[in-house]
This record gives C-alpha cells, structure tokens and sequence, in this order.
C-alpha cells in the first residue's frame, strides 16, 4: 500500500491551519494520539513513583512504558538503556560531566564542525577543565559533508571521547557513523552520537550504528518537548556514577534522571511511538517490527519529496542551496535567496504561509565553515506529514523574490 499522507496528516490538529509547516527540523506537530495520551494521565491523575495506592503505579508504568517504547524506536537492547531528561542538551551536559570526571590532562576528545552545539560546547567546556585536548573534524565546505577519514584520523591512543551526529541538522548529511564509532571502540574510546536529526528520518538500529549513547529528541519525531540518551549495551551506562541525591535510585537508568518524571510527557512519547509504528498500515508483528516497515515508508515518501525540493531550487536561478551531500541525506535543504538576508527571507514565507527557519540553527561551526555569515542561511525541512503541496508553495514563494 503507498503512502497515504492525507490520511496521515489528518491525524495532526495544528495542520489545519493551511499552513505549509516546513519547520520540523526544528520539532514537528503532534498527532491527536498524543495530544490525548497527555491530557489522560493528566485528567485520571497521577502520583510521584513509589507509592502502593495506583495513581503511583500508574505514573511507575508510564515510565516504564516510555523506556520500552523508545528501546523499540532505536533497537536498543532493552528499556534499561534508555535515560529521560528535560531536553537533549541538558542530558549532554548531565553526561558529559559524568565521563569527564576521569580525564586528565593529556587526554583527547573529538568534536565535529558539522554537530548542532549541544554535542560540541559540553565536550569543550568539560574538556577544557580537566585539561585535556579537543581535536575538531573538520567538515567539507563545498558539500557539507563530513567525510568518515576526517574523524578517523584524529582517533588515537589518548582519546576518551569521539561526539558526532548522525545527520546535519544544517545540510542533511549523514555522517558514516558506523565506521566512525567502529575505530573509536577500537581505540577505547566511548562514542556519543547525536541522533536528534537521524532518528526521525531513519530505520534507527543501535547494533548497526555502534554508538555507546545515542541522542534522540521525541520532539522531533511527533512527541512532547523532552530528550533521550539511549546506550547501546547496559555497561555503558553501569560503569558511569553521576553525582545525584542520596535517596535517589541507584539502579540504571534511574540514577541519571534528576527530579520527577514528567509523567504526562512520557505518556505522549508511548503514543508517538506506537503512531509512528502504524503510518504504514500495512505494517505488521511486534512494535519494532511495525516501526522498522512504517520507518522505509517515510524514507521513501521523504525522499522522493526532497528531490522535488532540491530539483525546484535548482531551478530558481536566485536561490542558492548550501551544502550539497553527494550521497543520500535528510530531506531538508538549507538555502540563500540573493540579494535577501535570511531573515527577509523566512518573514516573507511566513506572509505567505509558509514556515521555515532562518539563522543558524544552533549549528555555528557548520555555519562558519560554510562560508556563512551570522545571519546563517534559511532552511526548510520535510517529514511525514509534508506534502507535495508544501513544497509547490515554498517553490511559489521563493519565486516571487526573483
């Protein structure tokens, strides 16, 4: 059965709006599913963990059901991997302080210019106050690509840590990041991939990834505004010891969440997770099962999109598409439009209904590399629920400004 993307969207109550929503690189819209799985937990009520009255066994399942849900997205080994937090960079920080606490000076750490800041400033900050070394990769101007060599090559014997994303929030590329976590095993080193952007877009399978903590933000993939670090085997996240409160749990993964659970949050990101499981209808077996089926049928419908995208702007003599990966990529597409700043740009879009970003998207060593100015560039980026009819009206509006 093909993609039914009507039926899709007719799931998501903000897209009535009419508007073209290309903005997802920066959170999507939520489906009804979750928008009623909150206000459940919410109205039946729910109490703080460890307590024997069932509004606290109702809000322990939650939790519980939330790990398990986010294990099956990214084939992590069990719900004991997967640890929540406010938002993907405070869960970087929160980690990066636990592995830093046994570095020393002459250590090594490994960045990339083509990260999103949150997998870069944390390594550097905590790097630079044990004394070790940060070793940046650098990316390749002209196709916004980072090349597997570039990390590689500055994996040695003194490395503790190699942080790179899985795709560019910026260009779409996607890193091989198999090759990459691979050497640095090798080299005894952990490796901290940033998801955030791959794991809407992607058959998400840890084993095959080799990263020891994988980011991933359920925002991004049609949840509530909260994070993940997912570890692909249990010993990456029982040799750590963050500093937490003495009557805080000791056991894994709890250990690394500060505070209460937001409940009704967790809650939302079991129902995005079963949704995505069930946008191909014709997806069948256990919920990793149905969620690697649906998950090929959005990359199809995703990229056959984005090669309209790409083809339209090619074709507007004044639009200028930064970054260019020369094998697959994300669907987004980060642009100029001559003569206009960023800005001017994404302000007349959104007169004309349509919504994209402009700036630099929290990415400003990609930014710099790509010969950009502050200002950053604009960028549109499709998912699920985009339409061909989201693209024709970016295309449209674009060619105004010729």
């Amino acid at each position: 059965m093909a993609f039914d993307v009507e039926k899709v969207r007719a799931q998501y109550p903000a897209l009535s709006d009419g508007r073209a929503w290309l903005d997802s690189a920066g959170g999507t819209q939520v489906p009804r599913v979750v928008i009623d799985a909150v206000a459940e937990a919410l109205t039946r009520g729910v109490s703080n963990v460890g307590g024997s009255y069932e509004s606290s066994r109702r809000a322990a399942a939650i939790v519980a059901e939330a790990r398990a849900a986010v294990a099956d997205l990214t084939g992590a080994p069990g719900p004991e991997c997967v640890v929540f937090g406010p938002s993907t960079t405070a869960l970087v920080y929160r980690f990066a302080g636990v592995l830093a606490a046994g570095w020393r000076p002459g250590d090594e750490v490994v960045v990339s210019e083509l990260d999103h800041d949150a997998n870069v400033r944390p390594w550097i900050q905590h790097a630079q106050r044990a004394g070790a070394t940060v070793r940046v990769a650098r990316i390749d101007p002209e196709t916004g690509e980072l090349p597997a060599e570039r990390v590689l090559e500055l994996i040695g014997e003194r490395t503790k840590l190699v942080a790179v994303t899985a795709a560019s929030n910026l260009t779409g590329s996607l890193p091989d990041v198999a090759t990459i976590t691979r050497r640095a095993r090798a080299a005894g080193a952990i490796s901290f991939v940033d998801g955030v952007q791959h794991c809407p877009h992607a058959e998400v399978d840890l084993a095959e990834l080799g990263a020891d903590l994988y980011a991933t933000s359920p925002y991004k993939w049609a949840g509530p505004h909260l994070g993940a670090v997912v570890a692909g085997d249990p010993w990456s996240l029982e040799m750590l010891n963050p500093d937490k409160l003495l009557p805080s749990p000791d056991e894994i993964p709890s250990r690394f969440e500060l505070g209460t659970a937001p409940f009704e949050s967790l809650a939302g990101v079991t129902a995005a997770v079963d949704h995505l499981a069930g946008l191909d209808p014709a997806a069948t077996g256990s919920r990793r099962e149905r969620i690697r089926t649906s998950r090929r049928a959005v990359v199809a419908h995703e990229d056959r999109l984005a090669a309209s995208l790409f083809d339209g702007l090619a074709a507007l003599p004044h639009v200028r598409r930064i970054g260019r990966p020369a094998g697959r990529c994300t669907p987004v597409a980060l642009f100029s439009v001559s003569g206009r700043s960023p800005a001017e740009v994404g302000g007349h879009l959104a007169e004309q209904g349509v919504n994209v970003s402009a700036g630099h998207a929290y990415a400003p060593q990609a930014v710099r590399a790509l010969g950009l100015g502050e200002d950053g560039a604009v960028r549109a980026a499709l998912c699920h629920y985009s339409e061909e009819t989201d693209v024709r009206r970016l295309l449209g509006a674009l060619g105004d400004l010729a």
